[in-house]
């Protein structure tokens, strides 16, 4: 059969790119043939441009020019990391054509006899494409069988102006799961009762599977540090951790300089992302595409809230389900409370889960194949 997802698979982000490449790379393993719809409406692309500005920066002329001055060459510097995105997604990544607006998915839908919209937090309405038509599946002819696989909502709760909007849109798929069991909770709200909790499509392939496209770094016997927003607890428990254990600290550095950390790993693509999380030591992160493949590497790790965007539902959701939410700490104190994780303990529950999962998938492509 033929199969289309869609999701924010461009958008310059580890997590973003690797769970659009683990949903397509399980479902061709079905023995489907699965492309990626290159959706990149403007708010998107413009998102990604090197003159980006959001809101809290562009207030006045002052705060404007202070923005651009500090973060342009920082954007100039980072475009060798975005030709690794690049590279991946030209490698690993089979496209449609390109649409630049919902308009253009209407009048011309790419042919397909399921219509997958998901992962990540393509329903989040506190960013646009949680507002979009497109990410749930609006576009695709009556006759297909729509699903959603893996969609997040990112936040606890559906803000009441956007309500009839995302229910009037999630009441047209065929089949309904979402990632975290608050989402679950969303749905029961909203009237909607035939949710299924699924995990993220990065767990539907195995650690050998994801090694297979790893990059491995030339560090050993290090911490590794993923921060999205320069979290200064995040620094505190590194630093911490670093001298209790006598390791050398790796971070990412994205716009902020992480000048606490030994190395600062500049330049990592989707593959060296991969490498760098199965080789380390410890894990530290705000991250929950992090989280998920130090669950995947059996690798020991701490998640830290984030403070700037309140997203923390789908972090805290998963480490309930695998019944490690004491990894979830806001201080060192919590470091000294949280036992070792068990993996022998852990692994059964996510394998469940995962079962659980490809009994979705499954049930969704035999719509087609009994039809």
């Amino acid at each position: 059969m033929k199969i289309k997802t869609i999701t924010c698979h461009n958008v310059y982000n580890f997590g973003a790119s690797l769970q659009a490449y683990a949903l397509m790379t399980y479902l061709t393993s079905q023995g489907h043939q699965v492309e990626i719809i290159d959706y990149m409406p403007d708010y998107i692309r413009k998102n990604l441009s090197l003159w980006a500005i959001g809101p809290k920066w562009n207030r006045n002329i002052f705060i404007k020019c202070a923005f651009y001055c500090y973060v342009i060459p920082i954007r100039i510097m980072q475009s060798k990391s975005r030709k690794k995105f690049d590279k991946y997604t030209r490698k690993y990544l089979h496209l449609t054509q390109r649409y630049n607006s919902f308009q253009e998915l209407l009048n011309n839908p790419p042919e397909a006899d399921i219509y997958f919209c998901g992962s990540d937090q393509i329903w989040n309405t506190q960013i646009k494409n949680g507002l979009d038509p497109a990410f749930y599946r609006d576009f695709a002819p009556m006759k297909a069988t729509r699903a959603s696989y893996a969609a997040s909502f990112s936040i606890s709760q559906i803000p009441k102006e956007h309500e009839s909007f995302v229910k009037s849109q999630i009441n047209k798929l065929n089949y309904i799961s979402v990632r975290e069991n608050s989402g679950l909770k969303i749905l029961y709200n909203l009237g909607i009762k035939k949710g299924v909790h699924v995990v993220d499509p990065v767990f539907l392939l195995s650690s050998n599977q994801w090694m297979q496209l790893a990059t491995l770094p030339i560090y050993n016997n290090y911490i590794l540090v993923y921060d999205q927003e320069n979290n200064a607890t995040i620094k505190k428990i590194a630093l911490y951790l670093s001298k209790k254990s006598g390791k050398k600290i790796v971070a990412f550095k994205d716009l902020y300089p992480r000048t606490y950390a030994d190395y600062q790993e500049r330049y990592a693509g989707p593959t060296e992302f991969i490498g760098l999380i199965a080789k380390a030591d410890i894990v530290i992160t705000n991250s929950f595409h992090c989280s998920a493949f130090s669950i995947i590497m059996n690798r020991q790790f701490y998640v830290v809230p984030r403070t700037h965007q309140k997203v923390n539902s789908r972090m805290e959701n998963l480490l309930s389900s695998l019944e490690i939410r004491n990894r979830f700490i806001t201080s060192i104190e919590d470091i000294n409370n949280a036992t070792e994780i068990n993996y022998n303990k852990v692994t059964p529950l996510i394998e469940s889960i995962k079962e659980q999962s490809y009994k979705y998938i499954s049930n969704v492509l035999a719509s087609q194949s009994n039809s």
